[in-house]
Parts: C-alpha cells; structure tokens; sequence
C-alpha cells in the first residue's frame, strides 16, 4: 500500500438506532446496532453523540500562543488550554464560532485565519470532531465589547506563552488537553514549514456533524 491510499474514510456500516438512554444539555448517549458484515456480525454500540467543537491556536505578533487556564470537573483539575467551544448554535459556521469563542475567551479578534488540524478526538466512544484553526494578526477587543465570563470561565486567566514552549511543554506532560497539545504541536510543525501545512479557512470537513 502506498502511502497516497493512507487516507481516513467515511464509510458507515448499516445501523439501526436502538435506544437514546440519555439526553443532556449538551450530549447524549445513544445506542446503535450496527451490521459488521460476514467476519464481525452484528453489534451493539453505545457513544456520545456531540454536536463538536472548534479550537483556536492564537499566536500574537512576538509567536506566542495564548493559553486559558480553565477548571475541568469531570477529570477534577485545572487545564492550560487553547479558546475554543462547542458547535451549538444552528447555522454557525464553524469559523464564526471560533472567532466568537476567542473574542468571547482570550478578548481578541484576528484578522487572519488558516485551518491547522481536524481531529477525532475520542472514535471508539464519540462522534465529537473538532477543527482547529490558527489565528494571526490579534487585536484586543474594546473594554466595552468584552464578553462577561461565567462559571468556570469567571476567573479564566489568559497567557502567552512562546510557541516553541509550548510544544515543549506539550511533550513533558505538562499541557493534556488532546486539541491543545495536538494543536500546538501541529503549529510547531506548520511554523517550521513557514505555514506550508496550512489550509484555507473553508477547507471540507468530512466528519462535521450534518
């Protein structure tokens, strides 16, 4: 197999959807029988359904990246992460949504958008996809335009940290979050390229939720 045919697939099996055992605010679980074919039979298969997410890698003009430190209750810890949030809001396109999340997040537009990465973050147990994109030319957003932050976002602090350590950081386990370090990581690479990885801000995006 040459590595030109190395290439993720959307190809689904026949399915029959079994039973929604939970609805929440955000996700559902759902639970689906699914036709394997001759050699796996039929299974069942229980996942989140989620409506996905963006993320933004923001470097500002000296090549940082801003980093949130966020508090995250299902693993009981504080993250150091990317802005980012969920596709919710029908009609949004997702490019919207992050430009949204960073002015609402880290209070700064940008003025020049690529893709970075598209990430299936969890396969085997959600339909969660999530696209990253890098923001370039940051600007502040005016006092009086700034977004009130609730909850966990309340005391959200907002730092830039140099590309190059943040990578670092990345790989010595000190950043977990999967997008952030995936999109760090990836920045890093893109960078040392002169952004040759980059693609334009409406690329397709196959395993968007329809």
């Amino acid at each position: 197999m040459v590595t030109d045919e190395v290439t993720d697939v959307i190809d689904p099996r026949p399915t029959r959807r079994l039973d929604v055992p939970f609805q929440g605010l955000i996700v559902d679980m759902v639970s689906d029988e699914v036709d394997l074919g001759e050699a796996g039979g039929i299974v069942r298969r229980e996942y989140v359904d989620h409506p996905g997410a963006v993320v933004v890698v923001a470097l500002d003009d000296d090549g940082a990246v801003l980093l949130l430190r966020q508090y995250r209750h299902p693993v009981g810890a504080f993250l150091w992460e990317a802005p980012a949030g969920l596709l919710d809001l029908d009609g949004e396109e997702p490019h919207i949504a992050a430009a949204r999340e960073l002015a609402e997040e880290a209070d700064v537009h940008a003025g020049s958008w690529d893709v970075l990465l598209d990430l299936l973050p969890t396969p085997g147990g959600s339909n969660e996809a999530i696209r990253i994109y890098l923001a370039r030319d940051l600007t502040p957003v005016p006092d009086g335009e700034r977004h009130t932050r609730e909850a966990e976002e309340a005391d959200m602090v907002v730092v830039p940290v140099p590309l190059e350590e943040a990578a670092a950081m990345a790989l010595a386990g000190r950043l977990h979050n999967a997008a952030t370090v995936s999109g760090v990581l990836a920045a890093a690479i893109g960078q040392a390229s002169d952004w040759a990885t980059l693609r334009p801000v409406d690329s397709p995006w196959e395993f968007r939720k329809s």
